[in-house]
């Protein structure tokens, strides 16, 4: 409660005034002595007249939520979590107001609230706040520790014992530290009082930031009840079918005190508890399991894998080891690499062919991967061969591998006329052998095929470095740029090589050939062939022919390995391959670091079973997508993610660092990493000298235009001066994000969770349960005044396709108009209740039912949820603010039926005339030549086909989610209006059942 009192004791303080002339004025804002009034200095004004009464006063709002911030020529410069705003009067005036600091902003609007709630026995209740359930609490754990009499105090190893137990992260060395100079200063050596006890534990185990929440959740209170908790879960923490007796569970679970248990309630230390659970866990734990569809094709899946997986350090004289297969299987890799050469003995062998790293034996490689190949992981393993035996000892490879791994072998024969691979579910406890094969025409025991060899192509390149550099091996990195550049890889030369019959018969889906080109391939490539790309290559393609490269992956493999110039076994960022749909770029292990990273990180998704299903508009036979897009994806709707970095907690000194001594000077990175249009990063503030508990309080908003394939990256640094460095990191996949207050736990650059380190944060995404504050206005109405954008259909230059594509033209526009006109009121709704675009509607709704009080505490504005769509009605005469929330909540509910109403018959029809055009696909290369189209005018319109066919299944798709989108809505605002007492008695009101599905539609039909 200190910090309450701080609220109360201070002088006062200087806070920005923002006019809606955009003026900004610096003025000194205090509380009268008398706790009834809000006074601001100096002021033109007579002093009667600047100030406002604590009891005209309805909203205390945080955020820039008023009219006057949003139409400010100052709004992009001031912080959102510094501004807020007094609401007052009968007509709703507001007083807008920026701190300068967040910290300040929540002082003034906690303790401004608090009076609100308290009036002038605020203070009074404050000082009686030793009675508080928390130190009642602290009490009976002091006493517990007390052998005898508490008052003789208890020895300073349980008093440290006892703190370290409610904060694991805090040291022994700074709890003993602190305990020893509150005795310095009472003489006081040999035990710790119960005042020094409790005075130690408010310092290392009391979270402001938490506190501040508590308080705006509680109603003021210092713990919250049920009502308060279910509150909460619902509308920060996006949770579903949420009841009373789900918080008590929660509080049951989470509350350390007896009494708070009995009583239902959780205070600030079990609210702690709470918020630094699994529970609160970043990243959601649907995601724990299994949760995409695995019955589609292999290719359709980016697949975790792993090159020259036998190497734990570099490429050209680093030690081999059976380690790195079972690391590997154990992270969820389920494609490794074995490089076979002729061995002693007649048994083979593998290593890096012409490098100095030591072999392995073939047959402890093979029994490693029969051992863990389904450890993490009940999906097909595939094993990548590259032989270099001579026929003799591919026979011993054969029976090595039909004995080590017998009937997880897959051995049957591609189906004939197949058009896709078998899905790894038909797959499950599999392992494929990826290799060279032998046509069926071939007699004989063996025939000759080209020899695959990364290995000699690494050599040769080192033999260019070195002739050119003096031959330091070192250069050869910072050199192969250069000469990668100058030479391609399918410029070396391939020698041929015999391959034994029974060798190239257990090689079944994943053949490997040569690629030609994109057109080569469409023609005559088999869905089980499979194509190899060097990553230069790889880039190439992406660069040059991003539409095709997507295509090609629909129904093909591609793997693409490292440059061999990597000799540091240094990674290639693994996103410029994924945005072109490969699904299998090989990454080195063994090499901890930003794509490390992010490639644990992506497949740490889908219960870490390493498989990742691919964006669907790369799945989808006809679809357009260019992995090189820098705006918008056609029939995709982008997302707008909210991300406030709250505070850290515990965070180390970074390794190897001694320059400043136990000082740490934190701040944080938030990255997006995706396609071109969505890579960006914003950076917060540093605080200096704490690694303990740092409040930053920074709040970052991102457009997402391709939300499947994004990950978002928190990494946290220390300032320095001689060069800021790494204390730590979390990546997640964007699609994995739990909206709410979460806690993300920091790993170190191996990958590894640092004990105790974590940053709060609060996040929230559009189009998912949960909400929060915008860093700037991106969905504001104020777009649709500028003029709605329809996205257009391509012409194709072929009559009869073209004549069926204008057919669509007004049905899109319409659906466009649909959506937009319901998404638009639902915006100028949120504005007018005080909340930002990113809020849900139960905020939304919560938020107004705290500024609708009319005499005698009535309210003003009642929902009655007897029909279909809650209607809300006014109780009396209202004022003008208030009116317009009444008319632009019926727009909303009109905007809303209309969807409902109409959307199925548009969506119908949209998909009605996709069906007619893709009557055209098989003979449209045809139909183009004999309209006269040649050469690249055929390839444009092959492409505008895909893209209008995109256009059509996406708007479609837009359609139904915005219907479903509907039905959240009213959800939520049904619910929102009984948790905050805001309905209409009567018989008939329940809760709407938790998830939106053919029952809520039901219910909203009765």
């Amino acid at each position: 409660m200190a910090l309450l009192l701080s609220c109360f004791q201070v002088e006062g303080s200087e806070l920005k005034k923002i006019r809606p002339n955009s003026r900004v004025y610096h003025r000194y804002y205090l509380l009268d002595a008398g706790l009834q009034a809000l006074c601001w200095e100096p002021s033109k004004k007579e002093s009667d007249k600047a100030r406002i009464f604590l009891d005209s006063i309805r909203e205390v709002r945080t955020g820039r939520n008023t009219e006057t911030f949003r139409t400010s020529g100052v709004y992009e410069q001031i912080s959102e979590d510094c501004a807020f705003s007094i609401i007052f009067g009968d007509v709703y005036e507001s007083l807008d107001l920026v701190a300068n600091s967040a910290e300040v902003a929540n002082i003034w609007v906690t303790g401004l609230r608090y009076l609100l709630q308290y009036g002038k026995h605020a203070l009074d209740m404050l000082a009686n706040s030793q009675d508080s359930l928390r130190l009642r609490w602290l009490e009976q754990l002091f006493s517990s520790a007390a052998r005898f009499d508490p008052e003789e105090g208890i020895p300073l190893h349980s008093a440290v014992k006892l703190i370290r137990g409610v904060n694991p992260g805090v040291s022994t060395d700074k709890v003993e530290r602190r305990f020893k100079e509150l005795q310095r200063k009472t003489e006081r050596k040999e035990r710790i009082s119960k005042k020094e006890f409790t005075e130690v534990f408010h310092d290392f185990c009391t979270r402001p930031e938490i506190y501040f929440l508590l308080v705006q959740f509680s109603s003021n209170k210092e713990y919250l009840d049920a009502k308060d908790l279910m509150r909460f879960l619902e509308a920060e923490q996006g949770m579903a079918q949420v009841s009373e007796e789900t918080s008590l569970k929660f509080i049951q679970t989470h509350e350390p005190s007896e009494e708070g248990r009995q009583q239902g309630h959780l205070s600030l230390d079990g609210f702690t508890s709470y918020l630094t659970s699994g529970e609160c866990h970043l990243f959601d734990r649907e995601h724990d399991r299994v949760c995409q569809d695995m019955s589609q094709p292999l290719s359709h899946y980016y697949i975790n894998s792993s090159h020259n997986t036998y190497l734990i350090e570099d490429q050209f004289r680093g030690p081999s080891d059976v380690s790195g297969y079972i690391r590997a299987l154990k992270m969820g890799c389920r494609c490794v690499e074995v490089d076979v050469w002729d061995g002693a003995d007649e048994e083979p062998i593998v290593c890096t062919g012409r490098t100095l790293s030591p072999p392995l034996a073939l047959r402890s490689v093979l029994e490693a991967i029969g051992r863990f190949a389904f450890v993490a992981s009940e999906y097909p393993v595939i094993v990548c061969l590259e032989n270099h035996c001579s026929l003799q000892q591919q026979k011993v490879l054969v029976q090595l591998l039909t004995r080590i791994l017998g009937e997880w072998l897959y051995r049957n024969p591609p189906e004939e006329g197949a058009t896709y691979l078998p899905s790894p579910h038909d797959l499950k406890h599999r392992i494929l052998l990826k290799g060279k094969s032998l046509g069926p025409s071939t007699d004989g025991e063996g025939g000759e095929v080209s020899e695959e060899d990364e290995g000699a192509e690494m050599c040769q390149k080192m033999k260019a470095v070195k002739s050119s550099s003096g031959g330091i091996e070192k250069d050869a990195v910072q050199k192969g740029v250069s000469f990668t550049a100058q030479s391609s890889p399918s410029h070396l030369a391939c020698k041929p090589f015999l391959l034994f019959r029974g060798l190239s018969d257990l090689v079944t889906l994943c053949h490997s050939v040569c690629f030609i080109d994109f057109q080569t391939s469409s023609k005559s490539q088999n869905p089980w062939e499979m194509c190899s790309f060097h990553e230069s290559v790889a880039l190439g393609l992406a660069s040059e022919s991003p539409g095709d490269y997507v295509n090609h992956n629909k129904r093909f493999l591609s793997r693409v390995y490292p440059n061999p110039m990597r000799i540091d076994s240094s990674n290639m960022n693994p996103q410029d391959l994924w945005k072109c749909g490969c699904q299998i770029v090989s990454m080195n292990f063994q090499t901890a670091g930003l794509m490390m990273d992010l490639n644990t990180a992506w497949f740490r998704q889908n219960g870490n079973c390493g498989y990742v299903l691919r964006p669907a508009i790369m799945r989808q036979e006809v679809s357009y997508f260019s992995a090189d897009t820098k705006g918008s994806v056609p029939g995709v709707s982008p997302q707008l993610l909210h991300v406030k970095v709250i505070s850290g907690q515990n965070l180390p000194k970074p390794k190897g660092s001694g320059a400043k001594g136990n000082v740490v000077d934190p701040y944080v990175y938030v990255e997006i990493h995706g396609i071109p249009a969505d890579c960006t990063e914003r950076r917060t503030r540093t605080v200096t000298q704490n690694g303990d508990n740092p409040i930053f309080d920074e709040s970052f908003e991102f457009q997402i235009n391709l939300p499947e394939l994004a990950m978002v990256r928190f990494v946290v640094l220390d300032d320095d001066f001689i060069g800021d460095e790494f204390i730590g990191q979390y990546t997640i996949p964007l699609e994995c994000l739990q909206p709410g207050y979460r806690h993300v736990p920091l790993q170190c650059l191996t990958g590894e969770d640092l004990p105790h380190a974590k940053l709060f944060v609060h996040v929230a995404l559009t189009n998912r349960r949960g909400g929060g504050k915008p860093h700037k206005r991106g969905l504001s109405v104020r777009k649709a005044r500028r003029g709605r954008e329809y996205t257009a259909l391509r012409n194709l230059g072929v009559r009869a396709v073209d004549e069926v594509f204008k057919m669509a033209t007004p049905f899109l526009r319409e659906a466009t108009d649909l959506r937009g006109n319901m998404q638009n009121s639902v915006a100028v709704f949120k504005e007018l209740c005080g909340v930002s675009a990113v809020a849900n509607l139960m905020q939304c709704v919560l938020a107004l039912s705290s500024s609708v009080s009319g005499p005698e505490g009535t309210s003003l504005l009642l929902f009655n949820l007897k029909d279909s769509y809650p209607i809300l009605e006014p109780q009396g005469l209202l004022p003008d603010v208030l009116r317009r929330v009444v008319a632009t909540y019926e727009t909303m509910v009109d905007a809303s039926k209309a969807v409902m109403e109409l959307s199925d018959g548009i969506y119908d029809k949209i998909l009605h005339i996709q069906a007619m055009a893709m009557e055209f696909h098989e003979n449209l290369q045809t139909q183009a030549m004999k309209e006269g189209l040649k050469g690249p005018k055929i390839s444009r319109a092959l492409e505008s086909f895909s893209w209008n066919i995109t256009i059509l299944k996406g708007q479609a798709d837009l359609l139904q989610r915005a219907k479903a989108e509907v039905l959240e809505n009213m959800k939520q605002v049904h619910d929102a209006a009984l948790t905050g007492n805001l309905t209409k008695e009567g018989e008939g009101v329940r809760r709407v059942p938790g998830t939106v599905d053919e029952n809520t539609v039901q219910y909203f039909n009765m």
